[in-house]
């Protein structure tokens, strides 16, 4: 609330007007920047991390998310410095806008195709935005609602709860459906019936498949990242369905769909993103969806997960003195060329540089858990001769 507080002092410093909605989804600043057609929208969140790691979002006046050159554009003005030119106006106005949730609601609420009364759901609201948002809607579109982790005190977000520890609500489940939002709510991760968690890949390919089986799956495309599962794309091409891959970040996601006129796209985190509806990672939507592929099939998530076979998949984070030596380093490339010849088409291999710390990062999927974990540390070996410590 102090960070948000501050925001908008600054904004009415400069004229700006200002629309507070409170504690709310970031997909819902997203709709109501757009339905307000307001000039900017604004969210203050830790994401998926902890309280600590609060920062700011911002939309667009069409919803989206601002641009690379935007954001680069304006981290350097903040980097210059003062003095900081103005245009001459008056104090801008704070307006509490106290039906957020309600308009967000009944627009989720609009495009719903089947019942889902009486499914049974339990709700992990990670102690943030969604906290009050999900159940509601879940609650008055009938279905039978428990929640957890549904308390925020500033401080509890993301705390051992949410997206990111989905065995925090499996642990607890009793046969319900588990839905497992992360701070903002933008992330949103299923948990079968038997208490096994589904991340993005698993609920876009049940959701592809129902789409593209209703002939509504928009040029039968789905857009994903280099993190996704070597599965799901196996999964797809069984389904005749292409795979258009992108850098990791829901923003490339956004422009890939936009390019190959794509509806449905999304990471293996849990952002999905329904372009017919919002161009944005929209965790309540997309449990929404999912819901609807289990009411209109009548099958359980247990089953409907079968559509794909996830490959055990390894990640280890190399420490190195020069990640930006990666793309000439001749050893590691001729590692991973063996590497990808020595499993066939029974795994993959992914290596890149993180952008913001001095870590390469080594992704390895293969037919077990072993021979991954045994690749990814001979690669990483090789990585750490090649670059240093």
């Amino acid at each position: 609330e102090m960070l948000s507080l501050a925001m908008q002092a600054g904004f009415h410093s400069v004229g700006v007007d200002t629309e507070d909605v409170g504690v709310i989804p970031t997909a819902a600043i997203a709709h109501l920047t757009d339905l307000a057609d307001a000039s900017l929208g604004v969210v203050v969140s830790a994401s998926h991390n902890p309280a600590s790691d609060n920062g700011i979002k911002f939309f667009g006046g069409d919803g989206g998310k601002l641009t690379d050159a935007l954001e680069d554009r304006i981290e350097a003005r903040l980097r210059q410095g003062p003095p900081w030119r103005t245009p001459r106006a008056g104090v801008g106005i704070r307006f509490p806008r106290t039906n957020g949730v309600d308009e967000y609601l009944t627009w989720l609420k609009s495009d719903i195709a089947y019942t889902l009364r009486g499914i049974d759901v339990a709700i992990d609201g990670a102690n943030g935005a969604a906290f009050l948002a999900a159940p509601r809607l879940f609650d008055e579109l009938g279905l039978n609602v428990r929640t957890v982790a549904c308390e925020p005190d500033g401080l509890n977000i993301n705390d051992g709860c949410g997206a990111t520890h989905p065995e925090f609500l499996a642990s607890q489940l009793d046969g319900e459906i588990g839905l497992v939002f992360d701070g903002d709510a933008d992330r949103f991760v299923a948990i079968d019936e038997a208490g096994v968690p589904l991340n993005g890949d698993v609920i876009m390919a049940i959701i592809a498949r129902h789409l593209h089986e209703q002939g509504k799956l928009k040029n039968d495309t789905v857009v994903v990242t280099v993190m996704t599962n070597l599965g799901f794309r196996r999964a797809m091409a069984e389904l005749d369905i292409a795979v258009v891959e992108t850098a990791v970040g829901d923003r490339y996601v956004l422009e890939a769909m936009r390019e190959h006129k794509a509806n449905l796209g999304g990471e293996q985190s849990g952002h999905v993103i329904f372009l017919d509806h919002i161009s944005t990672g929209d965790g309540l939507l997309t449990a929404l969806r999912l819901l609807e592929v289990v009411a209109a099939t009548g099958r359980p998530l247990t089953e409907l997960r079968q559509v794909m076979t996830d490959y055990p998949q390894v990640l280890r984070n190399v420490r190195v003195a020069d990640r930006a030596g990666l793309d000439g380093a001749e050893a590691v490339w001729e590692a991973v060329r063996h590497t990808e010849e020595m499993l066939g088409g029974g795994g993959r291999v992914l290596i890149r540089p993180s952008g913001t710390e001095p870590l390469v990062r080594v992704m390895v999927e293969a037919a077990t858990k072993t021979d991954a974990a045994t690749i990814a540390d001979d690669l990483a070996k090789v990585v750490r001769a090649a670059l240093g410590e």
